[in-house]
């Protein structure tokens, strides 16, 4: 039995399915759950079409494209393109639920079944030592199925400011993002997190004047710094304005307007305001500690690295779960429980591995350990950061911004984690993430070819580099 139809629920359903489990997935929003349904999948639709206009606007005059009707005239700089906002969103919400159709089609075809309604775990194990969750429809009618093991997979919702509540209309989430019809004029966004930074940069890119509300000294601060500083740059040249150490303690509409009271006393205005300050878990109303699930204080599940919790045949995979979220951890952490679950050979969840992105523009890929691991003395590690700009592929196509960073293990060599600022930093780090996965040292990645020109080049230099700083090292 799954509990959630999101990655972490709907990638174990496929998994066990296959292995032969007969398998039930209750669900209640559709699957795909909100990373298909109100997050990943809109959001980076959505930002595709900020991405496109952004590369013409910032590079099509270097590249020498003519604006053949001279738009906009010399003695009036404007931008050059614009956005129909409804119709984007009305693109994002059709891609998302074709994805969530498409999810649908491949969990039942597998052989699982799809419930559609809300479950709750029964507080005791059967004498068998089975599970039972009642499960209650839409339509009130309520049911009890008997499982032998149990995934909560529910993921989360976004957490709210209680003095600023989102209506849907001026003051929003980012689940609310995708109703509007018009572009906002001035878009207050509360949070410099991921979240925030991807729509605060997205929404700048197609047109709004952006005001990023950030309570800690800089934009990302779960990043790697230089990473964060390269963007915080870019937003303030893009005429973002960024306000550092600054944190809201209410949003009221005033008419057709949005005041935003910040804690030290001043006040800013907008025509909307997004508030991205996190999600809260969906745990709740769901029986969890009656059945002997340990929660952490946030309301997360507390697991460990095979998914399992405290609850004998209850397991956990995704954003409940507070242990990364993104969407392949959670996908991960299911398949990890099915594994388990159903006698499989299993390693656990091993998270310097993971590769994460932050699709702002340009996009900041990171994989394995972290600047913050090396100076705070996690692991010793030496590291080369070589800027974009010495890249001639970066040079042709008009990319000023980004670089190329590399740890490695001083003496072997090997290298242990990575960072990518660059457009399309997402599909860059792959190599790096083969590197880290499987130990690969900075040798095997400097004698491996590369395209001519390409911005994979500047891996293979870093790597050079880090091969020479090591061959100096042990003369």
């Amino acid at each position: 039995m799954i509990i959630g139809g999101g990655p972490g629920g709907y990638e174990a359903a496929l998994v066990a399915a296959q292995l032969g489990a007969e398998v039930t997935v209750v669900d209640c929003d559709g699957l795909g759950g909100a990373s298909v349904l109100t997050d990943c999948v809109p959001s980076k639709t959505l930002i595709a079409t900020a991405e496109v206009m952004t590369n013409f606007d910032s590079s099509h005059e270097e590249l020498g494209i003519r604006i053949e009707d001279d738009t906009p005239p010399l003695a009036q700089p404007a931008r050059v393109v614009g956005v129909d906002l409804g119709k984007v969103n009305r693109r994002v919400k059709r891609l998302a639920l074709a994805q969530s159709h498409d999810i649908a089609a491949s969990v039942t075809r597998a052989g699982a079944r799809v419930v559609r309604g809300h479950g709750r775990l029964e507080p005791e194990q059967g004498p068998d030592g089975t599970r039972r969750v009642v499960v209650t429809a839409a339509d009130g009618s309520v049911d009890t199925l008997t499982a032998d093991a149990v995934l909560v997979a529910t993921g989360g919702h976004p957490r709210e400011i209680p003095d600023a509540r989102p209506d849907g209309e001026r003051i929003l989430n980012w689940k609310q993002v995708y109703d509007l019809d018009e572009l906002p004029e001035e878009l207050i966004v509360v949070g410099s997190g991921v979240t925030g930074a991807e729509f605060a940069g997205a929404y700048q890119a197609l047109g709004s004047q952006v005001t990023l509300v950030s309570s800690r000294d800089r934009v990302l601060p779960g990043e790697d710094p230089d990473a964060a500083a390269v963007l915080e740059d870019v937003f303030r040249r893009r005429g973002m304005n960024v306000m550092a150490r600054s944190r809201a303690a209410s949003a009221k509409r005033v008419g057709d307007r949005v005041e935003v009271a910040l804690n030290d006393g001043r006040t800013i205005t907008g025509t909307h305001c997004l508030v991205a300050v996190g999600a809260v878990p969906n745990t709740g109303d769901m029986g969890l500690e009656e059945a002997g699930v340990v929660l952490r204080e946030s309301g997360h599940i507390r697991t460990d690295r095979v998914s399992r919790t405290s609850a004998p045949g209850v397991y956990a995979a995704g954003d409940c779960t507070g242990v990364l979220a993104l969407a392949s951890v959670a996908a991960m952490q299911g398949r990890i429980a099915m594994y388990h679950i159903l006698g499989e050979t299993v390693g656990p969840l091993n998270l310097k591995t993971v590769s994460a992105n932050v699709f702002t523009d340009p996009e900041i890929a990171t994989v394995g350990y972290s600047q913050a691991d090396v100076d705070e003395g996690r692991i010793d590690a030496r590291s080369v950061k070589l800027p974009l700009l010495r890249n001639p592929r970066a040079k042709m196509q008009g990319i000023r911004d980004g670089f190329v960073k590399l740890f490695c293990r001083p003496g072997t060599g090997i290298v242990v984690g990575g960072v990518v600022v660059a457009p399309r930093a997402s599909e860059l780090i792959h190599p790096i993430s083969i590197a880290v996965d499987n130990n690969l040292t900075v040798d095997q990645i400097a004698k491996a070819f590369t395209v001519y020109p390409s911005l994979t080049g500047s891996i293979a230099e870093v790597a050079r580099q880090l091969h020479s700083r090591k061959a100096a090292d042990e003369i």
